[in-house]
């Protein structure tokens, strides 16, 4: 069965950086568009970054000149460097996998705490 699983995510400290990464199985992955999403506690759902398949990336208003989504299709993984990071980041980060179909992560944690 498909699978994505995210890893990367943990406590920080104000202004601290994280890698988050996501790593597919079971999907043609470069013809996804891979994404991440967060959703804070009480919150909705938010685009937090995407990148097509030809290696088009959108960021949220929010994330721009802060984060930075790769994917590397030979080994089926989309990254999220997170810099800068603000209490507001703190949420449970989700990868997406879009294309025929659409397939989701577990989600990890990223908090982000004095």
């Amino acid at each position: 069965q498909v699978q994505l699983v995210e890893s990367g995510g943990g406590v920080v400290q104000p202004g601290g950086s994280l890698r988050l990464s996501c790593t597919t199985s079971r999907i043609t992955f470069s013809d996804y568009t891979m994404g991440w999403y967060r959703q804070a506690p009480g919150g909705r759902r938010e685009l937090v970054a995407s990148i097509s398949s030809a290696g088009t990336t959108t960021y949220a208003d929010s994330v721009k000149g802060r984060f930075t989504i790769s994917r590397d299709n030979m080994n089926d993984t989309v990254y999220l460097q997170m810099n800068s990071l603000t209490p507001e980041d703190t949420a449970v980060y989700r990868c997406n996998a879009n294309w025929k179909y659409d397939f989701w992560g577990q989600g990890t944690q990223v908090t982000v705490s004095a």
